[in-house]
């Protein structure tokens, strides 16, 4: 690489003032003075103009008109000229020493030798239409959004800015986004597709966005799907998937964390220039250098250069998805003051990173379940390796060895172990993941009126997993009014007839949760399935110091797309009316809104789940 480097040099060198001389036209190689032009005649004074004579019948004559031409300035700087030109054009060459630090990519750049893209041209993909999962395969409709305008799409995806309160909301959005769709009106398949990825990265779906952004040649990406892919690749903490787009796009950034990503992916490529590329950026670095310490590492454990790298986080005050991906990957130890300041951000990574250690990919999925990021069969799996782990003790071996009870004991006591999974029955998020924990183990219990008292908990638990024929199993176990009762009311798939007023009051009655918001939603949840008169919605909803007709934009907004049988845009309205962390957040009208509009487009199940959800977590 060196000789090639110094090769070069001298090529480059040599070459311009040869080159300079050609600028000014090609070189002729005719003998002296037969390519040399006559010298132009002085043109003689034009005559004054007299009457012309009467021309004789017959015919004319014509006469030639003479034009002057204007004399040509003489050039007398030529040689003075090119010779600057040549100075100039010197002084822009690089010297030996830049290009020694050149990796292959800037000389090719340099030479105008670097690819505009990295695949054939027979197997480049067209943008038309971008996504995972086709109409066969459980997408929706691929031109759902053609004849919708650009920027009122943008601005619905721009507009979901994080988590979404509901995880079956979470898990609705999630398909929408990964369907295979057209895009609107006004907009490519390139922004089209970084609008997606961009909001599947902020909703804790890195895995999603990445297989996303791949569907695009990265010859195609736009600066805001690099950006995308950018936050998709350091999300999973795959640094070397993302070198194709670093290597096509290598000028798209030129902050600190890009310029360490293209070290890393020069290393991996087997580059000596891709250690001193980080080495220059250490260098550079104010403050603390662990994210250049961390390129290293990572980069001498994909190249071949190898350095010892000692991390030191003593100075380090904010732990960013950037440098907890490169520690994690690198079986580097995040120091667990860093990990409790930093937030939901970093649970969500570490519940889907294979590099994590099991106990804290178990306290990542806290999170990640009770979102929609993990599936119950998911944290079965994740517990039933950490389960198979000897040397696991603590909170969640034993919480494990309690999940395996929940399958294998007699009834009595799996519901016991499936209580002490559980803990305090509060509603938050670290109880909601445990139902989904439990919800198969609470699908093969059998219904018995001994167990009515956490009938409720059990029919939450399999309405969490999506198990609603197995919870309505417990109909004739539980009371009119109670709970559990209210749960079958709204994720029940077999109901037909309404529900009568009485019975609904006395489920208000048994509320007794914050403000009686149980049971706001669970009226909400009734007229939006169409199992509650709409004149007793309304009533009752005045009961409960709330209108439930009440209109604003974004209802309006959400009718109409469901009157037009548009269900990509109705979930994606689902989702920036859903947005927070706490159901707290969440309003009777908007999930009124919610659940009648899914109803409404044939998206029954995911309203009835929103819905039950919605009063087991309140």
């Amino acid at each position: 690489m060196g000789f090639r480097k110094i090769a070069l040099a001298a090529m480059l060198a040599g070459a311009p003032i040869v080159a300079l001389y050609a600028q000014d036209g090609p070189e002729s190689l005719l003998p002296p003075g037969f390519d040399d032009p006559a010298p132009a005649p002085t043109p003689a004074p034009a005559p004054r103009r007299t009457a012309a004579p009467t021309p004789a019948p017959g015919g004319s004559v014509s006469q030639p008109v003479v034009q002057s031409v204007p004399d040509s300035a003489p050039n007398t700087g030529g040689a003075t000229s090119r010779a600057e030109a040549a100075r100039r054009l010197l002084d822009r060459l690089p010297s030996l020493d830049d290009l020694e630090k050149m990796d292959t990519d800037e000389i090719d750049e340099l030479l105008g030798l670097k690819p505009s893209f990295d695949i054939p041209p027979a197997a480049r993909r067209s943008t038309d239409v971008v996504g995972l999962l086709a109409a066969s395969e459980g997408g929706m409709a691929r031109n759902s959004l053609t004849n919708y305008d650009a920027l009122f799409v943008r601005r619905v995806l721009d507009g979901t800015k994080g988590p979404l309160v509901s995880r079956w909301g979470h898990i609705l959005l999630r398909r929408a986004l990964a369907s295979r769709l057209a895009a609107p009106t006004g907009m490519d398949g390139v922004e089209f597709a970084a609008l997606r990825a961009g909001l599947l990265n902020r909703m804790g779906e890195p895995v999603i966005a990445r297989a996303l952004v791949q569907e695009v040649d990265s010859a195609d990406y736009s600066p805001a799907l690099i950006g995308a892919a950018y936050d998709a690749y350091v999300g999973t903490g795959d640094f070397t998937g993302a070198c194709p787009m670093v290597r096509l796009h290598a000028r798209a950034r030129e902050d600190r964390d890009w310029e360490l990503l293209r070290g890393i992916c020069s290393s991996f490529s087997g580059e000596s220039g891709g250690m001193d590329r980080i080495e220059r950026q250490r260098r550079r670095s104010e403050g603390t250098q662990i994210d250049s310490l961390l390129a290293q590492k990572y980069a001498g454990a994909v190249g071949r250069a190898r350095r010892a790298v000692t991390l030191e986080w003593e100075d380090v005050d904010e732990l960013t998805p950037w440098r907890y991906a490169l520690a994690t990957a690198t079986g580097a130890e995040v120091p667990n003051g860093l990990l409790t300041t930093g937030g939901a951000t970093f649970q969500r990574m570490a519940a889907v990173s294979p590099s994590v250690p099991l106990i804290q990919r178990a306290q990542g999925s806290e999170v990640a379940a009770a979102e929609g990021i993990l599936s119950s069969a998911a944290l079965v799996d994740l517990y039933s390796q950490i389960y198979s782990d000897p040397e696991i003790e603590g909170d969640e071996a034993s919480r494990a060895a309690q999940l395996r009870e929940a399958y294998v004991g007699d009834p009595e006591a799996r519901l016991t172990a499936m209580r002490n999974i559980w803990g305090d029955t509060d509603g938050s998020n670290r109880f909601h993941s445990r139902q989904v924990l439990t919800a198969y183990a609470a699908a093969r219990l059998t219904p018995d009126p001994a167990f009515e008292a956490d009938a409720g908990w059990l029919i939450g638990s399999m309405l969490a997993a999506g198990l609603d024929a197995n919870a309505v199993r417990w109909a004739n176990t539980v009371q009119t009014g109670s709970h559990g009762w209210g749960l079958l009311m709204l994720g029940s798939p077999a109901l037909s007839d309404v529900v009568s007023e009485s019975a609904v009051r006395s489920f208000i009655e048994e509320d007794e949760s914050a403000r009686q918001q149980r049971s706001r939603f669970f009226v909400a949840g009734l007229a939006g399935l169409g199992r509650l008169a709409p004149d007793k919605a309304q009533e009752l909803s005045g009961v409960l110091n709330y209108d439930i007709g009440r209109e604003t934009r974004w209802t309006r907004a959400i009718d109409r797309a469901a009157a037009r049988n548009n269900r990509v845009l109705v979930s994606y309205l689902v989702a920036l009316g859903m947005q927070g962390s706490s159901w707290r957040q969440m309003t009777p009208v908007h999930l009124y809104h919610i659940v009648k509009a899914l109803n409404d487009v044939g998206l029954t199940a995911e309203a009835r789940m929103i819905a039950a959800e919605a009063v087991a977590r309140s």
